[in-house]
Order: C-alpha cells, then sequence, then structure tokens
C-alpha cells in the first residue's frame, strides 16, 4: 500500500485467529497503523461460530478489543460474520453508540434479510461477494434488495466465493466485474452506473474523494 498510490490497506485479526491475539499482537498492528498513512480500517475483525477455529468466548473478546483499538486509532471497522448475527448485532449496537465511533463496513454479508436494516441503522454499509450470484443464495439477495445504492459495497473476498458463471475458479479482483454486473441487474440499473456508485460510495466513506 506504502509503494502504490492507489492501493489501501486494512489491518486486523481475523476471528479465525483470535486465540493468538495478545498484548505483542496488538502492539504489532498498533504499530503498523500508526508507521503507514495508507491503513484506512481495522479489519477485518469479527465473529465466525460456522468454523470455531477459536473458542467463541475468545472471539467475543477480540472482538470487542479491536473495536475499541479501533477508537483510539479513529479508523472505521470492516467486520466479518458468519452465523453470529445476534452477538454481532448486540456489540455493533453499543459500539455505535461510542462517540468514537466512526463507521463500519460489513464485510461479505452472509446474514438474513431482516439484520439489513439494523446495519444501515447503525450507519454501515454493507458488502456483497460472487455468493450473491450463486443459483441457492435467494435469502441472500432478498438482503441485497434492501439495501439502498448509495449504502452498497461490491467485493471479491477472493481466492473465495467466484461468482458465476465461474463459480469453482479460484477467485480473483477481476471477476467482481460478474458480482457488478448481477446486482446491476437485481437493482435494475445500468452496470457502468452501479460501478460508478459503488466506487463512489467507497471513497466518500474513507473520504478518498481527491485521490
Amino acid at each position: 500500500a506504502d509503494q502504490h498510490q492507489n492501493i489501501f490497506a486494512a489491518i486486523g485479526v481475523h476471528p479465525h485467529d483470535a486465540i493468538h491475539f495478545d498484548s505483542g499482537v496488538e502492539s504489532r498492528v498498533v504499530d503498523l497503523i500508526s508507521k503507514s498513512g495508507k491503513v484506512i480500517a481495522l479489519g477485518e475483525i469479527g465473529l465466525d461460530f460456522y468454523y470455531n477455529h477459536s473458542p467463541r468466548e475468545i472471539q467475543l473478546e477480540v472482538f470487542q478489543k479491536q473495536i475499541e483499538m479501533a477508537f483510539e486509532l479513529k479508523l472505521p471497522i470492516i467486520v466479518h460474520s458468519r452465523n453470529a448475527d445476534a452477538e454481532t448485532l448486540e456489540i455493533l449496537s453499543k459500539a455505535a453508540k461510542n462517540p468514537k465511533f466512526v463507521g463500519g463496513i460489513m464485510h461479505c454479508f452472509g446474514g438474513a434479510p431482516e439484520v439489513v436494516p439494523k446495519l444501515l441503522d447503525l450507519g454501515f454499509l454493507i458488502s456483497f461477494a460472487g455468493n450473491v450470484t450463486f443459483k441457492k443464495a435467494e435469502n441472500l439477495r432478498n438482503a441485497a434488495r434492501l439495501v439502498p445504492l448509495d449504502r452498497i459495497l461490491i467485493e471479491t473476498d477472493c481466492p473465495y466465493l467466484t461468482p458465476e458463471p465461474l463459480r469453482g475458479r479460484r477467485n480473483e479482483p477481476a471477476f467482481v466485474l460478474h458480482t457488478a454486473s448481477f446486482l446491476s441487474s437485481l437493482f435494475a440499473v445500468n452496470l457502468e452506473d452501479f460501478a460508478r456508485t459503488t466506487t463512489w460510495n467507497l471513497l466518500r466513506f474513507f473520504k478518498l474523494n481527491n485521490q
């Protein structure tokens, strides 16, 4: 990120690795962020109760700790949440009430449609990956339909969640075009307009308008 003007970074400890979080890791994260002017978010952080690679109680503790770090660093958060809608919302609802909270993005949204309005009320942007194109993902598409165009983002989550019609291949950033095309059709808007809107949403959120 430091080497390229148009590349930025987010740094955080994923819930899979929460069990490894300690004061040394915390210091390393803060040091990396402090030494670079290109780190624009703390993340991805959150909860993953699907794989449970780290015990749930530790995930909850580390998620809260990293939110507090974001407060002190004055950074927005990028949140990972899988099979943990209720717990994630409870933590984020409390975080959003803190005057130091500067916003967040729900990365690779995979929750229930009823979660969307609650996240929007907390000021979050919601990002969708290639799984929204999967044939059996109607529930996810119903969730996407609830997101206003000025609050939606798209992403790859590479190397995972390769969108149709390329599913089965290793995902890469170029394939986000297929996700964009699919969602533009879902919203019945021109692809170029949709791409312009999602790009602007990101630039506005991170205050990168002059980049």
